[in-house]
């Protein structure tokens, strides 16, 4: 079997301001990035791209491998079976400091089972594929000969090339009273009045590049590791090697030693005004590599 097609989208590059001084401060400082021309596809990676790239190669995901109890000294051993975290909508208000109240350890999630043992993805094959880990996302990518965007790039293509506006759309989250991509709508995290999951992609219209769901729908890894602020290491020449290592040090540094935590891009269908405004270009969050949620995905790029 060969790999999945994949409809990209040719970028021409160029200078664009990246981040954002107006919200979240890991976005700050806003400044000029250049990028080189480059492809990125249209789609976040399906379900059923991801389900031919596991029948063609039997690959098994992070959240299907059985966990190794020493590296979870004291916890529960009925909780370190193969699963996955699950968002579940509370019955009411909680304190939304504590992310906890609304996601669960799900024993059985994976891709194909988003839900737990008992769901299935054969009415969802046009939604993006879920319960990926950077691990995951990147055999994916081998697989189809093609690599993740790094985080510029993924900031860039979601701008649309509406250079400094807010959303990938302009400076109105709902233009009208309607929502332009797919984000939580209602009091979070009990009462949606929105999709309440992520969307077949392509539901929502497609931004100035022809490019769907870059914001919202479900975060997207990219190459980069974390850092609380944008690092502007290209101000001093250093090679692409040198640059890794050292913001992987500063990842570390921020108190993740022990798992690197990578760049995820664009928000999901949970970011709500009053908790999480991150369905925009400059908004960004951090995750841990072996890590999948019900709310991460990924799409593909490739040089031109």
């Amino acid at each position: 079997m060969t790999a999945a097609i994949h409809d990209q989208v040719l970028l021409d590059g160029g200078v664009f301001r990246m981040g954002s001084d107006e919200f979240y401060p890991d976005e700050r400082p806003a400044h000029e990035r250049e990028i080189a021309p480059f492809r990125i596809d249209r789609y976040a990676v399906t379900n059923e791209q991801y389900a031919a790239f596991v029948d063609d190669t039997g690959y098994v995901t992070v959240a299907e491998r059985e966990l190794d109890p020493a590296a979870f000294e004291g916890g529960d051993p009925a909780d370190l079976v193969p699963g996955a975290m699950v968002f579940t909508p509370t019955p009411g208000p909680v304190d939304l400091r504590d992310w906890r109240g609304w996601w669960r350890w799900q024993p059985g999630a994976y891709w194909r089972r988003p839900f737990g043992p008992d769901s299935s993805i054969d009415e969802r094959m046009r939604h993006p594929v879920v319960h990926i880990a950077f691990e995951d996302a990147t055999a994916y990518a081998d697989w189809a000969g093609l690599r993740l965007p790094t985080e510029a790039e993924h900031e860039y293509a979601a701008r649309g090339g509406l250079d400094g506006k807010r959303f990938a759309w302009g400076d109105d989250a709902y233009p009208d009273g309607v929502p332009q991509a797919n984000s939580w709508l209602g009091r979070f995290p009990y009462d949606n009045q929105g999709v309440g999951d992520a969307a077949p992609v392509g539901s929502y219209p497609a931004n100035g590049y022809g490019l769907y769901d870059m914001t919202g729908n479900v975060w997207e890894w990219t190459t980069d590791f974390y850092t609380p602020r944008h690092l502007r290491l290209s101000d001093k020449p250093v090679d692409a090697g040198k640059r890794a290592n050292l913001l992987a040090a500063a990842s570390a540094q921020e108190g993740f030693p022990a798992i690197p935590r990578r760049v995820l891009k664009g928000g999901s269908h949970l970011c709500s005004p009053e908790y999480c405004l991150r369905f925009r270009p400059a908004a960004r969050s951090p995750q841990a590599e072996d890590t999948g949620m019900s709310h991460i995905g990924f799409r593909c790029a490739a040089d031109a």
